[in-house]
């Protein structure tokens, strides 16, 4: 005779333990957990614990020295106001040949640029070297919006002299003596070989300053560009 085993028991310990409470199961997780521990040993714990204070203690270094470094930053002032301020510099066709005075004007515009971050721009004359051909260029360039425009050669010069009181909200920088004779140097804005002296304001309508050639003249257009740059900013 076969004695039959029955099965019910065991399924009703699997549905028991399937439908433990979450405490069970918490309990169960922190033995598991204990257990864990123990087998790993008191050394192997130990390094655990020094490892993540080391990480814990690199991220809140990091985090006070970036405050830091936050408050030592010096504040944004002047110098990036003037950025959306144009010079522009118009001279004849030889442009910016190195030794010429319109190259010296160059130096000095890159210089303001440089502390101001004033956008600048140079346009030689094409064509005609006369003060009817500088004035169509200087009319491009006036169109253009520029804020500052400084001429270097006797046509440029003598266009721009006849342009400003025109064009009143534009600054207007011109290398020579105030006569009509440019840089002083036959009108290509080639050498120029005067002495510097202070730029003053000349002309009727008082937007024009006049820096004359010379050892000087970088400085002086440098300062010229940045009060104009400093001024509009």
């Amino acid at each position: 005779m076969v004695e039959r085993v029955g099965q019910g028991p065991p399924a009703r310990r699997a549905e028991t333990t399937r439908g433990a409470p979450p405490r069970s199961r918490f309990t169960t997780a922190v033995r598991s957990a204990r257990l864990w521990l123990q087998e790993l040993g008191g050394y192997t714990i130990a390094l655990l614990t020094v490892a993540v204070a080391v990480v814990a203690a690199v991220a809140v270094t990091g985090y006070f020295l970036s405050r830091a470094e936050t408050g030592r930053r010096p504040p944004d002032t002047g110098a990036r106001s003037s950025k959306d301020v144009d010079a522009c510099l118009l001279t004849g066709e030889d442009g910016i040949t190195a030794g010429t005075t319109a190259a010296q004007v160059w130096q000095g515009m890159r210089d303001a640029s440089l502390r101001t971050h004033a956008r600048v721009s140079h346009v030689p004359v094409t064509g005609e070297q006369s003060p009817a051909g500088a004035r169509r260029s200087l009319d491009g360039l006036l169109r253009r919006s520029c804020d500052v425009v400084l001429a270097a050669g006797t046509p440029e010069v003598q266009a721009a002299e006849r342009a400003a009181p025109l064009h009143r909200t534009v600054a207007f920088v011109l290398v020579g003596d105030g006569d009509g004779d440019g840089d002083g140097d036959g009108g290509n804005g080639s050498r120029g070989t005067g002495s510097a002296r202070p730029a003053g304001s000349g002309g009727n309508s008082g937007n024009i300053t006049f820096a004359r050639p010379g050892d000087g003249l970088r400085a002086e257009i440098a300062g010229a560009v940045e009060r104009q740059a400093g001024t509009r900013g």
